[in-house]
């Protein structure tokens, strides 16, 4: 899956069309809460006779809330589990925005 493909998924998921943006949203551009974010992280590809036969790209993908989000969370994990992705997933409340930040971080295969 490419960036572009996690970016179709991400914004097909119902509530979130057009709420989505590589790494962030321009400055005072961003839509209402709730929204995602994603970036490209790290790759942990897997390597054979000096070549590289697969490439395995770490992606956080970010939701950010004014709220605990269930419903959003839910929507999010059935789309990565309908596209064979695997995740983990980590929650932290900014105090400093007053708002949720649900970190996926997703494994990619292309």
């Amino acid at each position: 899956m490419t960036l572009s493909e996690v970016s179709e998924m991400l914004n097909s998921i119902t509530g979130f069309k057009n709420k989505v943006a590589y790494r962030a949203f321009p400055v005072n551009k961003a839509p209402e809460l709730p929204f995602i974010c994603y970036l490209d992280t790290y790759t942990d590809n897997f390597f054979a006779d000096n070549k590289v036969y697969t490439i395995i790209q770490e992606l956080d993908i970010e939701l950010y809330s004014q709220l605990k989000d269930i419903t959003s969370e839910a929507l999010i994990e059935a789309a990565f589990n309908s596209h064979g992705l695997t995740w983990q997933k980590s929650e932290e409340y900014i105090s400093d925005e007053d708002m949720y930040e649900v970190v996926y971080t997703v494994t990619v295969n292309q």
